[in-house]
């Protein structure tokens, strides 16, 4: 059985980020048979929120989920990128960079899922595909390892760029190590770099992160705490969700939605409710929302769309091992 929360953990849930005073974070919700309009309305439905943050930047930064490179139902689509392009378009005239760090090959990721095509189709704007892996710009930064121990990671210097606007564009996902994940998972995740494939001495960053059920969900949130001050905005597209053995193993689920915020947190909150997942079980979500980076408590969160969550809620199959990925939750205990 799942391991219960702690009365101290339950009280997680009605800490908040909004301050006296603060507009409650805006999250839209658009439900619909085109993943491309889908994307496209649930970004202008918070179009107050999002220009005035846009006019500061230099450039557009759209982060994809390219999690494998052959994956699609794992990975941003190509029309998903479309709708935020149909959106920033006519909204913002820097330009525009689409990049990732796939834990394989990220240019072939770019091929596969067609987004070298995408970028073609918006031939008036400058719309530049970049791996992070191949820029070589490091950010260096430390994470916890399976004792405990401070363990070094190389992050993606270009996700702390002042002058970009970071938009993630995310899915509804089942995962094999943290329950669900979404948009503060999508940008943690792809700042970790590693080797290109043929290099000698190989290395991998990005499996750093996975030194236990406890420990990478306290990765993520050190990430996120780390990255918060650069992100902009995110759009969850869930046309077609995943369950099961997640990110990559799972079954398609027709959800048929997509969300965006400029609250990411606020953003995951509402997509974990779309999949049915119980909200206490999402622990770096939970760390984020303790310290401030965002809005965890649904009913401060101002929903816009005109979608009610009971109306596109299903509840999404999980990860066969969720129990061990539940460990967070109880005390730690040292090995006999």
């Amino acid at each position: 059985m799942p391991v219960q929360m702690t009365r101290r953990g339950l009280l997680w849930l009605a800490a908040g980020a909004v301050r006296a005073g603060e507009p409650r974070p805006a999250v839209s919700l658009v439900h619909g048979e085109d993943r491309r309009k889908n994307v496209y309305q649930a970004l202008a439905a918070i179009d107050d929120r999002l220009r005035p943050a846009l006019r500061r930047k230099k450039y557009l930064l759209i982060k994809p989920n390219c999690v494998a490179v052959k994956n699609q139902l794992g990975s941003t689509h190509a029309d998903a990128l479309r709708g935020i392009l149909d959106y920033v378009v006519p909204r913002f005239k820097g330009p525009i960079v689409i990049a990732d760090s796939s834990r394989d090959d990220t240019r072939e990721a770019f091929e596969n899922f067609l987004y070298n095509r995408v970028a073609a189709e918006y031939r008036e704007r400058k719309i530049t595909l970049v791996d992070l892996d191949r820029e070589e710009r490091v950010e260096p930064f430390e994470i916890l390892d399976r004792d405990l121990h401070a363990l070094p990671v190389r992050l993606a210097a270009r996700l702390f760029d002042p002058d970009a606007f970071v938009l993630g564009a995310a899915l509804l996902k089942a995962h094999d190590n943290v329950v669900a994940t979404l948009s503060v998972k999508n940008l943690c995740l792809a700042a970790p770099l590693h080797s290109l494939p043929n290099a000698a001495g190989r290395w991998h960053d990005k499996s750093r992160y996975h030194q236990g059920y406890r420990q990478i969900q306290f990765n993520i949130f050190l990430t996120a705490k780390k990255m918060r001050p650069f992100w902009g905005a995110t759009v969850i597209d869930g046309y077609e969700g995943l369950e099961g053995n997640g990110p990559l193993a799972g079954t398609p689920v027709p959800s048929r939605v997509a969300v965006a915020s400029t609250d990411l947190v606020a953003a995951d909150r509402v997509g974990v409710e779309l999949m049915g997942v119980n909200p206490e079980w999402m622990g770096y979500l939970h760390y984020c929302a303790r310290a401030g980076l965002g809005e965890f408590h649904l009913a401060r969160i101002e929903l816009r769309g005109g979608v009610a969550l009971d109306g596109v809620r299903r509840k999404y199959q999980l990860h066969r091992l969720l129990d061990k990925q539940l460990e967070w939750m109880g005390p730690l205990v040292p090995k006999a």
